[in-house]
């Protein structure tokens, strides 16, 4: 069953799983975890995100357009004004917004728009404001998450730089966030499109 925008039903349920997953994470690592309303180095540099993510975020942008258009209209002018910087050097079609497959347009998307904030971060608060239907890779910045550490898909844990300063690789482990791919993959696999853009382009679908 697929909700507005193409968005499939379960996505609700994906979304409430992060959001139990981050509360525990929080609990368990206290004052380890130091991320924080108006924290934004998480909000700097340009970074892939799904089909899922971007139909959540096209959900979100006609929620704000019907109870917030001000807002909503600021974040379309702070994304065009990204696009228009960056839009040239896209690795991908920038009519479509997805990002290339091709070795060389990963290779050329290492170094995009690296140092740049998300057109969705509020330049003066700090704040997300597209917050409740942010991409997963934003949902899993700050605990420790499983992910691929070498060649032979062996796995490490990941956290922030900022977070779990002088924590032992005991105590960090400790405070893993669970991660629900397959979930994630299941509702992937529901939607009509594949591929892979970016943030400016998905708030203004």
């Amino acid at each position: 069953m697929l909700a507005r925008m193409g968005l499939p039903a379960g996505d609700n349920q994906l979304v409430q799983i992060m959001n139990a997953a981050l509360a525990d994470a929080a609990r368990r690592a206290g004052a380890w975890l130091v991320c924080r309303p108006g924290c934004t180095q998480c909000c700097h540099g340009t970074f892939a995100i799904n089909e899922l993510d971007a139909q959540r975020l096209a959900a979100g942008m006609q929620t704000l357009r019907t109870e917030n258009p001000n807002l909503a209209a600021s974040l379309e002018r702070r994304a065009y004004a990204w696009l228009s910087k960056h839009g040239p050097s896209f690795p991908g079609d920038p009519q479509t917004g997805r990002l290339g497959d091709t070795e060389a347009d990963r290779d050329r998307f290492e170094d995009y728009a690296n140092e740049e904030p998300c057109p969705a971060l509020d330049p003066i608060t700090g704040l997300c404001h597209i917050y409740e239907w942010r991409p997963m890779t934003c949902r899993v910045f700050g605990p420790p998450v499983r992910m691929d550490a070498d060649a032979d898909h062996s796995t490490a844990l990941g956290h922030c730089e900022l977070c779990f300063a002088a924590a032992t690789t005991a105590e960090i482990a400790a405070c893993e966030m669970p991660v629900p791919h397959e979930l994630e993959q299941n509702l992937l696999n529901q939607l009509p499109t594949q591929g892979e853009t970016i943030v400016a382009f998905a708030l203004l679908r």
